[in-house]
């Protein structure tokens, strides 16, 4: 069937193919590039958006040195000209600065006339082990190079196609930190609501005023010092992400199939970030412990404006569809696995008990994560609108988008 992908079961079918992206590059090779396959035409791109994003990534207090070596910058191969998108894959390069000190260590081809050393000691919580094991390595070199969260900078610079189509129409995504190991931010719900109310986009900006992206002076305080403190000790901190998306109708994503969940779609697409062990959809697991009757949002029709909601509290989900009001997403991040202070592990050459081994890496990425949790939802979005709606250039979809939102205006409008 034409848009569509089969699985390896034969009958089974996956979501309709509109956008989707490809990584591929190691950490410490070349480059890392992305191909975005399905970019409707007419989408106003800048150079610019693309790099803002990839700044982003790489702010945040606790980065460690990798972050001072690499600036990252886009290059686009293909799909874009004269500034719009023309309907072909999107072609994109980052290139990796610290390339010229891997020549040897990284080589594609040519072994190396002097011995490289082979890692043999995995590290505990990363995927060191399992990944050897899969792959048949000796040499748990490989693993980190793929597995490492270097990849979300090709997979930021791929999404930001999408999040620029989407706010072109009206949909906006942010997000701030909500806790950074001990320290918690109390942002009133006022405030953030009416920092959602503009747009989620104004959330991120506020956020972005913020070495940790959190919103309360006294969380931020709270939570560098407590960064500063693990840094000292040789360990590492993990937090929690708070993901807005604003101005998605009601009705997006499905619920006749489990493949065509928009809540599925959306909680895949986060969890498939490095170190995200957990998702919720709004307060998902405080509305587990109450009644229903505390739980669900109830209609009401307001005079002149028509149909509205009390509360939020299926985060903007339901029936796995778009409720069409604000979609929050919430993501658990561990700490970083690679540690200064090392945990126990064992060496497999040997078989022996020894300490863990320090790859370069981060206290803590917290609040650069969350930059790549906005960009793993973007497509998702992006592709339960196209779903909905179809096109394939953006004045036919934003017309159509625009008839689709006014149904509904007159619908509840009484």
């Amino acid at each position: 069937m034409p848009g569509w992908r089969s699985s390896t079961q034969p009958g089974f079918l996956l979501l309709p193919i509109m956008i989707r992206y490809f990584t591929a590059g190691e950490s410490h090779g070349p480059a890392l590039s992305a191909i975005v396959e399905g970019m409707p035409a007419g989408v106003s791109v800048t150079l610019e958006e693309i790099n803002r994003q990839l700044a982003r990534r790489q702010q945040g207090h606790g980065r460690g040195g990798r972050m001072k070596i690499e600036t990252d910058k886009a290059e686009v191969l293909s799909g874009i000209r004269f500034g719009k998108t023309i309907g072909s894959p999107v072609a994109l390069l980052i290139r990796n600065r610290d390339w010229e000190n891997w020549t040897t260590t990284m080589s594609q081809f040519d072994r190396p006339a002097e011995d490289i050393p082979r890692i043999s000691i995995p590290r505990p919580g990363h995927a060191d082990l399992a990944g050897m094991i899969k792959y048949g390595f000796d040499d748990i070199r490989p693993v980190i190079e793929r597995s490492s969260a270097r990849e979300t900078a090709a997979r930021v610079a791929a999404a930001s196609l999408s999040r620029i189509f989407l706010r072109q129409l009206g949909i906006e995504i942010g997000s701030y930190i909500s806790s950074i190991g001990p320290a918690a931010e109390t942002i009133p719900a006022l405030q953030l609501a009416e920092l959602l109310a503009a747009g989620a986009e104004t959330v991120a900006k506020e956020a972005d005023c913020s070495s940790v992206r959190m919103l309360g002076k006294q969380a931020e305080a709270e939570a560098i010092a407590a960064i500063d403190a693990v840094k000292e000790k040789g360990d590492t901190l993990g937090g929690i992400i708070e993901i807005f998306i604003t101005g998605v109708p009601p009705g997006f994503g499905n619920y006749v199939q489990h493949d065509r969940r928009l809540d599925a779609a959306l909680a895949s697409a986060i969890m498939s970030i490095q170190a995200i062990k957990g998702v919720e959809i709004g307060p998902a697991f405080e509305n587990a412990r109450k009644p229903g009757s505390l739980v669900h949002d109830e209609f009401r029709l307001v005079p002149g404006e028509g149909l509205a909601r009390k509360t939020n509290r299926s985060g903007g989900i339901e029936g796995s569809m778009s409720s069409g009001q604000v979609i929050h997403l919430r993501a658990a991040m561990k700490p970083i696995s690679s540690l200064l202070s090392p945990l126990q592990s064992f060496d497999f050459d040997t078989m022996q008990p020894v300490p863990s081994r320090f790859e370069r890496s981060d206290s803590c990425a917290v609040p650069a994560a969350g930059i790549v949790a906005e960009a793993a939802v973007a497509p998702v979005i992006a592709n339960a609108l196209l779903e909905k709606i179809g096109g394939d250039h953006l004045d036919e979809i934003r017309e159509r988008l625009d008839l689709y939102r006014e149904k509904l205006r007159k619908m509840f409008t009484p």
